[in-house]
């Protein structure tokens, strides 16, 4: 695989998460459309739930990351208790270089956004794996199962 495109972005508290700080943590960074959507909410909530599970495996860092402003972010995060940080990618470049923002179709329009993906990161900073079809109900154990420990 190939090493990831660097990135830095704020989270729901406005701190800056840089690419730099995944050095030596396996992490997952996923990207979805929308925050309060209802495939977003099962696929979040999936992690959320087995978010202990990921931390035994030695998987520290489980990132969202979606077009959505800071306070969306927050409300998002305290409403269904997730344990892990979301990124706002609202400049599109983070998830233009993670091949996650494209033109997608609904309803017979097209527009630009993101599409749902998972990137699987070593603690070297390549990723893994990527998912492209993704399923927001068991995506979450889909991707633990996947994952060797470290």
């Amino acid at each position: 695989m190939t090493g990831s495109p660097v990135f830095s972005l704020l989270d729901a508290a406005g701190n800056l998460v840089n690419l730099a700080d995944l050095q030596g943590w396996r992490a997952v960074l996923y990207f979805y459309p929308g925050d309060n959507t209802p495939g977003c909410t099962k696929e979040a909530c999936g992690f959320g739930d087995i978010y202990s599970e990921y931390r035994a495996r030695n998987i520290i860092l489980v990132l969202g990351v979606s077009t959505d402003e800071a306070a969306s972010h927050a409300k998002f995060a305290a409403k269904y208790q997730l344990p892990f940080s979301l990124l706002c990618g609202s400049k599109a470049a983070v998830t233009t270089a993670y091949g996650c923002y494209r033109l997608k179709k609904f309803m017979g329009k097209e527009f630009m956004g993101i599409v749902r993906s998972t990137l699987a990161i070593d603690p070297d900073g390549t990723i893994e794996k990527v998912y492209r079809k993704v399923k927001p109900e068991t995506h979450a154990a889909e991707v633990l199962a996947d994952l060797p420990e470290i």
